[in-house]
């Protein structure tokens, strides 16, 4: 019987499960509650193979957070027909409504979540993790009437090994406003921003989700030649040449990230989307662009836009459609197109699903709340 395996046995075969079957197993018997709640093999081995084994992703509706996928295809259906996504998680409901919140990044399990409007005086920002039903509220400064917009961005350092909250705050002034003002909150060490300078030019949109070894990426408003970028370790901001020769100007593109290498997406074409690829970071001459024929994309949809979301499945890249909740799977290897079944959601982004507490990051000292009550097995 599985009871009398070695609890290392035991773990070994409980990482390897989906989210939703972890769930389950934790209602079980007391010995599998504790050994999913708070053994520390248990957390560590699920994160391992969750990094090796298959992805997920967060499904928004309308901008605000939905839905979980975990990305491991049903093999029971014949490689011609559209790959079929289970199982699906549906996020809990914390005190704060799930409603009202924007995705601003997430590291590591983590999310970093606004509630309300980013322009109004009293929005909110919360770390979660969504998995464990934990959030932390992030204490913000006081709103200065002279702010005009503000950003934010969330980026973990593996180099300090610190997750951090990046601010842009463009003020009002007279005329146009010249730069953002730059302000980081280190989840753990207090409750205080510091000020680390300003970008070279205003953000008045957002920050993109392009979160690269600690690296946070942008394009800027004005300036069409450059890529700009804020290191969480060295807390500095740096600016990235684009591939050469675009024929799209730069902010008709799509920052993204695949396989870790910084992309941009041209998909301003019906026939073909290139995707330009920074196969060494910070390498001008690194840049390496691959055109991607749409002929093989069924006819009823060839004609949209597509967003590449990230790597799986031996190199295909899983593309989300720019309008509706379509996702599509391109094999390089054999130049084609599948579709990919999700049930609800306008948005997908890249997620890593973890078992890791938030205590673990912002330490004791700091209130964690919880989105539904602990379940105590007697």
């Amino acid at each position: 019987m599985i009871m009398d395996l070695p609890t290392v046995v035991m773990i070994e075969i409980l990482s390897r499960l989906t989210i939703k079957s972890i769930y389950r197993c934790k209602m079980v018997c007391k010995l599998w509650y504790l050994i999913l709640t708070s053994d520390p093999l248990f957390t560590n081995m699920y994160h391992l193979k969750r990094s090796s084994d298959f992805p997920s992703i967060l499904l928004s509706i309308n901008d605000f957070v939905r839905l979980l996928v975990e990305l491991k295809a049903d093999d029971s259906h014949p490689v011609h027909r559209a790959i079929v996504l289970s199982p699906m998680f549906h996020l809990p409901s914390p005190k704060f409504s799930w409603g009202n919140m924007t995705l601003i990044g997430s590291c590591n399990g983590f999310l970093c979540l606004l509630n309300g409007r980013r322009y109004d005086v009293d929005h909110r920002i919360y770390i979660s993790n969504p998995i464990l039903g934990e959030y932390f509220e992030v204490k913000l400064p006081e709103w200065d009437k002279r702010i005009r917009c503000v950003s934010y961005a969330f980026c973990f350092s593996k180099a300090s090994g610190q997750f951090k909250v990046l601010r842009s705050v463009v003020r009002k002034s007279v005329g146009s406003p010249k730069v953002s003002e730059l302000e980081v909150f280190t989840l753990g060490a207090n409750e205080k921003w510091k000020n680390v300078g300003k970008a070279p030019e205003p953000l008045c949109g957002l920050f993109s989700k392009v979160n690269i070894n600690g690296v946070i990426h942008w394009m800027g408003c004005k300036n069409n030649d450059n890529i700009y970028s804020f290191n969480s370790f060295t807390e500095e901001v740096q600016s990235l040449s684009p591939p050469r020769g675009l024929q799209t100007p730069l902010l008709g593109l799509t920052l993204g990230e695949l396989g870790n290498c910084l992309c941009l997406s041209d998909d301003n074409h019906n026939q073909y989307i290139d995707i330009c690829w920074m196969k060494e970071y910070g390498i001008a001459e690194s840049w390496t662009k691959q055109r991607i024929l749409k002929d093989s994309i069924q006819a009823d949809i060839r004609g949209d836009k597509f967003i590449p979301i990230l790597l799986w499945k031996d190199g295909e890249i899983l593309m989300q459609r720019d309008h509706g909740t379509q996702l599509v799977s391109y094999n390089p290897k054999e130049n084609k197109f599948t579709k990919v079944k999700v049930y609800g959601g306008t948005g997908a982004t890249s997620y890593t699903p973890s078992f890791y507490s938030l205590k673990t990051v912002i330490g004791e000292c700091f209130q964690v709340s919880y989105a539904f009550p602990k379940i105590e097995l007697v």
